[in-house]
C-alpha cells in the first residue's frame, strides 16, 4: 500500500496558456522560415497560397478529431492512448498502438532533428565558415555537428520538473511572436503589390495544377503540423476536458493567420524566381532594413527553431513512457525521474537518436515524414474517432466536433490527396508501407510468446 502512495505520478500544472504557447511554438518551428520557397517552387508563382490555404482547412478538420479525443482520453502518449482505446486495448487496438509507437522512432527524431537542422541553416547564414569542408575526399558539414549539439542542449533544458518548463515555455514562446510579427512588419512596410500578378494561365485546371498543389500542400501540412503538442501531454493538462480542445482550435487559427500574412508579406517584396536561398526571411530583412537587421533575423529564428524543438521532445518523450506503462514498449521506459517526476529516460534516448538523424539533409525528409505519418497515424484517427462514435456512444466525450462526422471525412480526404496527387508520389508511399511491414513482422514477434493479439488476448 505504501509503495503505491509514494509512486512517483504525471502532475496536472498545465494550464491553457501554457498549452496554447506549447502548441504553437512546436507548430512555428523553423519550418515556415525556409520551406516558403519550396511551396513557391511547388506551384511556380504567388497561386501557390493554395497550398497554405487548403493546409489550414486540412488542419481545422483533423484539429476537432484530436480536440475530441484529446478532451475523452487526457493521458500521456496522445495517439497511442487513441488508437489503443479505440481498436481495443487488448485486441486489435495492441497492434495498431504498437504500429504508431513503431512509425514514431523513425518520424518523431526526423521531426525533431528538423528543427535543428533549421537552426544549423540560419547559423550558416551568420557564419558562413560552418559550410562543408572536404577532408581526404570526405565533404564533413559543419552544419550537422551544430544541428546535434542543439539537439542535446534542448535535451538538458528539459531534464528539470514541469513547473521550471512551462515557464521557460513562455520566454521561448515570446521569442517566436517576436520572429514571425517581424518578418510580418518589415514585408508589409515594403510592399509592393505589383509582386503578387499572377500567370494568366496560373489556376488552369491540369495535371501539372493539381500535382503542384499537392506538393505545395504537403509542406504546408508539415508546417502546421503540432496544433496537437498537448495531447501528448493530456496527463498533465488542467481541467483537459476544456483545455485540450481550446488549445487545438486557438492554436490552429492563430497560427494559420500569421503564416498567410507572413507569406504575403514575403511575397511583396522577394519575386518568386528569386526565392533561391532556404533562408529566405534572412533574405527578405537584407532587402528591407539592411544587412545588419538580416542577422538579427536569423538570430531569431534560430531562436524559434530551438522553441521548436524544446516542444517537440517534451510531447514525444512522453509516449514511449506511455507505451512503457501498458507493456507494449520496453519497461525501462515506464521510469519516472524521482525528484522531477518526468520520463527522463524516453527523453534522453529520444534526444540521443534525434542529434543522430541530424546528420540527414532537411528537404529529403520532409515529404517522407508526412506520408508515413498519414498512412500509419492519421488516417487511423480519421477513421478511429467515427469507429469510437459507432461502438461506445455512451462514452464521456468533454468535447464533441462540430458538424459530425464531416471533420475526419474532409480530413481524410486532404490526406489522400496529398498522398497520390504528387509526382513520384507512390516512392513516398512506398517508404510507409516497408515502415508498416517491418513494425508487423516485430509486433508480430513479440506477441506470440506473450500470447497477445492475435495469438491470444482479445
Amino acid at each position: 500500500m505504501s509503495t503505491e502512495l509514494t509512486k512517483p505520478s504525471l502532475e496536472r500544472r498545465v494550464g491553457l496558456g501554457n498549452a496554447i504557447s506549447l502548441n504553437m511554438i512546436n507548430m512555428i518551428g523553423v519550418g515556415p522560415f525556409i520551406t516558403l520557397p519550396l511551396v513557391i517552387g511547388a506551384m511556380g508563382g504567388p497561386q501557390a497560397m493554395l497550398g497554405w490555404i487548403l493546409g489550414a482547412l486540412i488542419a481545422v478538420c483533423d484539429g476537432l478529431v484530436w480536440a475530441e479525443l484529446g478532451a475523452a482520453m487526457p493521458e500521456a502518449g496522445g495517439s497511442y492512448a487513441f488508437l489503443r482505446e479505440i481498436y481495443g486495448r487488448d485486441g486489435a487496438g495492441r497492434y495498431a498502438s504498437f504500429l504508431y509507437i513503431w512509425q514514431l522512432s523513425f518520424s518523431a527524431p526526423l521531426s525533431i532533428a528538423s528543427g535543428c537542422i533549421g537552426f544549423a541553416q540560419y547559423a550558416l547564414f551568420l557564419f558562413p565558415q560552418l559550410g562543408a569542408v572536404v577532408i581526404s575526399g570526405h565533404s564533413l558539414r559543419y552544419t550537422s555537428l551544430v544541428a546535434a549539439a542543439v539537439c542535446l542542449f534542448v535535451v538538458a533544458l528539459l531534464y528539470r520538473n514541469l513547473k521550471q518548463i512551462t515557464r521557460l515555455g513562455w520566454v521561448l514562446w515570446g521569442g517566436v511572436l517576436l520572429t514571425i510579427n517581424a518578418v510580418i512588419f518589415a514585408g508589409f512596410s515594403h510592399f509592393h503589390p505589383a509582386l503578387l500578378h499572377l500567370a494568366p494561365h496560373a489556376f488552369s485546371p491540369g495535371v501539372a495544377f493539381f500535382q503542384g498543389l499537392g506538393s505545395a500542400t504537403l509542406i504546408a501540412t508539415y508546417d502546421y503540423w503540432g496544433y496537437y503538442a498537448v495531447c501528448f501531454i493530456g496527463g498533465e493538462v488542467r481541467q483537459p476536458g476544456k483545455t485540450i480542445p481550446r488549445a487545438v482550435l486557438f492554436s490552429i487559427a492563430i497560427v494559420a493567420t500569421l503564416y498567410l500574412a507572413m507569406n504575403i508579406s514575403v511575397l511583396g517584396v522577394i519575386p518568386t524566381h528569386e526565392m533561391g536561398s532556404l533562408a529566405v526571411v534572412a533574405q527578405l530583412m537584407q532587402r528591407t532594413w539592411g544587412a545588419r537587421a538580416a542577422m538579427v533575423m536569423s538570430a531569431l529564428v534560430m531562436w524559434t527553431a530551438l522553441a521548436s524543438v524544446f516542444s517537440l521532445l517534451l510531447a514525444y518523450s512522453r509516449v514511449p513512457y506511455a507505451a512503457a506503462l501498458d507493456g507494449n514498449y520496453f519497461r525501462i521506459f515506464a521510469r519516472l525521474h524521482p525528484r522531477h517526476k518526468i520520463p527522463h529516460l524516453s527523453l534522453l534516448v529520444l534526444g540521443a537518436v534525434s542529434a543522430v538523424f541530424c546528420l540527414f539533409d532537411l528537404a529529403s525528409v520532409i515529404a517522407a515524414l508526412v506520408v508515413i505519418r498519414i498512412v500509419l497515424q492519421y488516417v487511423l484517427q480519421q477513421v478511429g474517432v467515427i469507429l469510437l462514435r459507432l461502438r461506445k456512444p455512451e462514452m464521456p466525450r468533454p468535447f464533441k466536433m462540430w458538424l459530425y462526422p464531416l471533420p475526419p471525412l474532409l480530413a481524410l480526404c486532404g490526406f489522400i490527396f496529398i498522398l497520390f496527387s504528387r509526382h513520384n508520389a507512390l516512392r513516398e508511399f512506398s517508404y510507409a508501407i516497408a515502415v508498416a511491414a517491418a513494425g508487423t513482422v516485430v509486433y508480430m514477434w513479440r506477441a506470440i510468446p506473450r500470447r497477445e493479439w492475435p495469438f491470444g488476448r482479445r
